[in-house]
């Protein structure tokens, strides 16, 4: 029982900052999505408006084909190159600092990159046009989208490469040195050791992938500012727009919604994955 009080005082800080620098504040944000901005009461209203809304219908639905395009992408490359390099012995250490390097770099240096590489003068269109092809103006076109695929990416590769690595790190030496005196190869032993090994970490690392997908707004916005091509208007761009413009009602609402989406979505893959 001593034991018991001692990690709930350990846990204890922790808990009280989440409750009020996270908790409250969310709790007066439903408050103010069943209310008008001008603090009469509204109902549902709100939440009519903004599903009714062009412009947040066009970011939700350029949000939600940007994560069913990463993060399928994303899991499996770093998946794959974790198993590469899990098997390089001395020089993985090495190969994953290579790989966390971009986490280092700040987004305002990212931007100079894409600038650099996907202006309508940049070293993209150099290679196309020394080739015969006719320059194009990357980020206003539809292939801004695939330019935020790339960035997204290549940002969280590392990290997610790593994580893959850890869950890897805790599977015993023995288990692959018996399989090996048993005659599996390493597909077998991917297939039957690996995979059911990492399956309990592989939920928390989908779920941390699916919520980092949600912080590509920053390069976004730094390109291309608050209206970007269509096919990069996020919901992020949407909520910046409304609280610029102190549309507070209709912010208001739209982060309940998401916020309903969002715990709505892990709560049905941690269903999926504890009924495999």
């Amino acid at each position: 029982m001593k034991k018991k009080h001692t990690g709930i005082l350990f846990v204890l800080p922790h808990f009280i900052g989440v409750c009020i620098f996270l908790f409250l504040p969310f709790l007066d944000v439903v408050r103010r999505s069943v209310f008008r901005a001008a603090g009469s009461f509204s109902g549902l209203e709100n939440f009519k408006i903004v599903l009714g809304n062009d412009a947040f219908r066009l970011a939700a639905g350029n949000t939600l084909r940007f994560t069913l395009v990463c993060l399928p992408l994303l899991l499996v490359i770093s998946l794959f190159l974790a198993v590469l390099i899990y098997g390089t012995g001395k020089t993985a250490g090495a190969l994953k600092n290579a790989f966390l390097v971009p986490l280092a770099i700040p987004a305002a240096c990212v931007v100079l990159i894409w600038r650099l590489l996907f202006h309508v003068h940049g070293m993209v269109n150099g290679v196309v046009t020394a080739l015969g092809g006719t320059a194009v103006d990357w980020m206003n076109t539809g292939s801004a989208f695939y330019v935020l695929v790339g960035s997204y990416i290549w940002k969280n590769l590392g990290y997610v490469v790593v994580l893959w690595m850890a869950a890897m790190d805790a599977i015993p030496g023995t288990v692959y040195e018996a399989a090996r005196i048993d005659g599996a190869g390493r597909a077998a032993s991917f297939f039957y050791i690996t995979l059911p090994c990492i399956r309990p970490a592989a939920f928390t690392i989908v779920v941390v992938s699916f919520l980092n997908s949600f912080r590509v707004f920053r390069e976004a916005y730094l390109v291309a500012g608050n209206y970007p091509h269509d096919s990069i208007y996020l919901l992020q761009h949407v909520f910046n727009n409304w609280f610029m413009s102190l549309s507070v009602d209709k912010m208001a609402a739209g982060a309940v919604l998401l916020a309903i989406v969002i715990c709505t979505a892990v709560s049905v893959m941690q269903r999926m994955w504890e009924n495999q």
